[in-house]
């Protein structure tokens, strides 16, 4: 172990802190549903940075129905001749709604920019509306919180072995992922030029070291929490009520093969 690392983050304190997050995050979405709040949460970084774990933390003890996590597919040939950020603008949220982009219209200035799905000149042009859209976004009434996962080169490279040799984590790996892990530097220099044409007063980008997988989650949920300013709805006091009598009701084989 190097002379300054960090012990990382062990799974009984994660799994402990992460409960208290978890209620907090309920009391967030009860709060959205009851004031018509509206919360849009970007994700964005390097493969293998961690953000479908992270996802997967804030989504877990919550209703999808509230959080809803947008994930779309490489673009139809109707939407590769749209405006670029349009097929993104239907699943902004509305009023009772925490839409969580995993990747988002950043696309075009991170992979679609290094891998040559477009052209510069159409990055550059995205580059230069895009504070502009997210502005209106802004204005909206949402709240737009945008994170950038940094992973270290070497344990980017250890997460990709893992999913290399681990049988369970085969489908994170696409051929895509292989050629981006090839290219550092260029999306280095990818995400410098993004973070100076978007962080803007309005819609802040928040890098969060992810190195320290367990760590990183706890910090983006905290944040988020703090970020937004909500209040638990008051809730009335719930008492089960009595189950009706049988009336002479008799359980029937209903199923013919049971499991367990």
């Amino acid at each position: 172990m190097k002379k300054n690392a960090v012990e990382p983050l062990g799974r009984k304190p994660y799994e402990r802190k992460l409960r208290d997050l978890h209620g907090e995050l309920v009391k967030l979405q009860e709060w959205a549903k009851h004031a018509g709040g509206k919360v849009c949460i970007v994700f964005e970084g390097r493969d293998g940075a961690g953000k479908g774990g992270v996802i997967k933390a804030i989504t877990e003890r919550v209703s999808p129905r509230v959080f809803r996590v947008v994930a779309l597919p490489p673009p139809t040939e109707r939407e590769r001749s749209q405006m670029y950020v349009q097929r993104y603008l239907p699943h902004l949220p509305a009023a009772g709604e925490i839409v969580i982009f995993d990747r988002s219209w950043y696309n075009r200035a991170g992979v679609e920019r290094v891998m040559g799905f477009c052209t510069e000149e159409q990055a550059k042009s995205f580059l230069q509306v895009v504070a502009g859209v997210e502005r209106a976004i802004v204005d909206s009434g949402a709240i737009l919180l945008k994170y950038w996962l940094e992973v270290g080169p070497e344990e980017q490279t250890r997460r990709m072995e893992e999913r290399i040799n681990d049988p369970r984590k085969i489908w994170k790996l696409s051929p895509m992922d292989l050629k981006s892990y090839s290219r550092w530097y260029d999306y280095s220099r990818a995400r410098d030029e993004m973070f100076r044409a978007s962080d803007t007063t309005w819609a802040p980008w928040y890098a969060v070291h992810s190195d320290d997988k367990r760590q990183a989650r706890l910090n983006i949920i905290s944040h988020i929490l703090n970020s937004v300013p909500y209040e638990a709805p008051p809730r009335e006091k719930i008492k089960l009520p009595k189950r009706q009598k049988s009336e002479g009701y008799e359980e029937a084989d209903f199923a013919r093969n049971w499991i367990g």
